[in-house]
């Protein structure tokens, strides 16, 4: 897919955002920038020396026996983790379970989760799974897996916990905004399989095609779907990438392509030396002339940014619906000697027109927002909200916004930037020659 690079990467999916029993999110390189050479300081030794005396002080000292291991992974941890949001340790455990989670098919409960004032949060469940079922709503806050506090649990760790084969059961603690007290669910886990593309046919003769994550299967499940609309005639179509937290690169550089020409830029990435790998379409823009409105919101991250970025760039499509989520990081994955592995921050990523959207986002053509009753609500979290995130060297200071709020579900009937989109395709043709025109 690129005419510069062709290795292996993985882009961080929407930060502090798990898919439990679906998707573990992080940023995957391994190739030319997998491993650099760095020629390590005379203090840093002595610097070491200070981590190796506290260990040794801990195993003569400490009240209870604690074995090597512990302490370095969680010193590991704990270094990773100071670094950016979406930096991290993984053990060899997790390091087997990011390398597999593309697939979109694991044992689990079926939630998306992440980190909002230090506590583990349900951003979504995934529908028709034990969590959906259950309950477990948008917005709720888990307390405790299996009894145990989450205050001072990771993500990964959170998922660990309720991962597990199907047919064994997970009880989690759940506080809701409008609840006295916690209340647990006990779940039991089951094979989670996520659709990366689901599609249909809307208004007659609207294709709709809802891209939920970029796995492995994304390019050949949206060719399916495109060749399927296509027989069905219709004349226009939807790209919905609305609460989709990214994953592949190669799936965002394959998902652009369908709709521009082939040797188009879609994303180029820079690290900290100023080097710059590009990425071009190579597929033969079999749907480039289709008349097409990309749908966007906070919840569109990475991959989603990075495709919506292209068809913007590029003036390929209209993008409408709010800011997305603004996460224009890459992150590496280094294979450790043991089986775990560092998830590391290497790189920045930019559209076409050479924009960072880091913190920033992409704001859409025309900004349609969502409607709903205050009562059923949720705090919209975007990269910017998030603790040691990098800044973006484009942009200007700005003063801090007011809190965002967005509905927490929203049924197709009252889907204003869907109605929305659908009205601007219906009028494609005489916008057309509107434009001509003037």
């Amino acid at each position: 897919m690129s005419k510069s690079v062709r290795f292996w990467i993985i882009w961080m999916i929407l930060p502090t955002i798990v898919l439990v029993g679906v998707f573990v999110g992080s940023g995957v390189m391994i190739g030319k920038w997998a491993v650099r050479s760095v020629s390590a300081e005379s203090d840093t030794y002595q610097e070491l020396k200070l981590f190796t005396e506290v260990i040794s002080i801990i195993k003569s000292n400490y009240v209870e026996e604690v074995k090597s291991k512990d302490l370095i992974y969680g010193a590991l941890k704990g270094m990773l983790n100071s670094l950016d949001p979406h930096s991290s340790f993984m053990t060899p455990d997790l390091f087997k379970e990011m390398k597999v989670d593309t697939k979109g098919e694991f044992g689990g409960v079926g939630i998306q989760i992440g980190k909002k004032s230090a506590m583990i949060t349900v951003i979504s469940p995934i529908e028709d799974t034990p969590a959906y079922q259950a309950g477990i709503k948008a917005g709720d806050t888990i307390v405790k897996i299996n009894g145990e506090s989450t205050e001072k649990m990771t993500l990964y760790d959170a998922v660990s916990k309720m991962r597990g084969a199907k047919g064994s059961k997970v009880t989690v603690t759940i506080m809701r905004e409008d609840w006295k007290e916690p209340r647990d669910f006990t779940l039991v886990r089951d094979t989670i399989k996520v659709k990366s593309v689901k599609y249909k046919v809307i208004n007659d003769d609207v294709g709709y095609v809802k891209v939920n994550q970029f796995q492995e299967k994304t390019v050949s499940d949206l060719e399916k779907a495109l060749a399927a609309l296509k027989e069905k005639k219709v004349t226009s179509l939807l790209l919905d990438l609305r609460n989709d937290p990214g994953g592949l690169l190669q799936g965002a550089v394959g998902v652009a392509e369908q709709f521009l020409p082939p040797d188009k830029l879609v994303v180029y990435i820079k690290d900290r030396t100023g080097e710059k790998k590009e990425f071009f379409t190579e597929g033969d823009g079999k749907y480039e002339k289709l008349p097409m409105v990309v749908m966007v919101n906070e919840g569109s991250a990475s991959a989603s940014e990075i495709v919506a970025g292209a068809l913007k760039d590029w003036n390929r499509a209209i993008v409408l619906g709010t800011t997305t989520f603004g996460k224009g990081s890459v992150q590496s994955v280094l294979p450790l000697s043991d089986g775990s592995g560092l998830r590391l921050t290497t790189a920045r990523y930019y559209t076409p027109k050479g924009t960072s959207i880091q913190n920033t986002g992409i704001t859409p053509d025309i900004v349609v927002k969502q409607k709903a009753d205050k009562s059923k609500e949720r705090p919209v979290m975007r990269e910017k909200d998030l603790k040691g995130h990098l800044e973006n060297e484009q942009a200007e200071e700005k003063d801090p916004e007011e809190a965002e709020a967005a509905p927490l579900e929203v049924d197709e009937k009252d889907d204003v930037q869907l109605q929305r989109a659908v009205d601007i395709l219906k009028t494609w043709d005489v916008m057309k020659k509107f434009n001509k025109a003037a």
